[in-house]
């Protein structure tokens, strides 16, 4: 895929602005009971779910912030299969989700 960046392009805001595919689905977990399925298949385990699909995606989301998170700080590559979207703000969504303060202060000095 020619579109497809190196992480040695981006820095954190960038590869948390990375959008990726959502796959949703409803589970039967028993007669007539559900729970929702969220994934970002294109990152490893990334899956959450649940009775609420709001809960679920806040979960899915906050899955999604660790997963590259930790990828960036091992020095390791997540997944790019598209450019980042160039309006997206990760540290709203980060302060949204509750994450770890320590993510905001990466993000904040990758700002600077």
């Amino acid at each position: 895929m020619e579109d497809v960046v190196r992480e040695a392009d981006l820095d954190l805001r960038e590869l948390l602005s990375i959008p990726y595919l959502l796959e949703a689905e409803a589970v039967e977990t028993g007669a007539g009971r559900w729970l929702v399925r969220l994934a970002y298949p294109e990152l490893p385990d990334c899956t959450a779910e649940g009775l609420v699909v709001e809960e679920v995606l806040q979960a899915l989301e906050r899955r999604r912030v660790e997963l590259i998170v930790d990828l960036f700080e091992q020095g390791k590559e997540p997944p790019i299969p598209r450019p980042p979207l160039a309006g997206a703000d990760p540290l709203w969504a980060i302060r949204a989700l509750a994450l770890p303060e320590r993510i905001a202060v990466i993000l904040e000095g990758a700002a600077r």
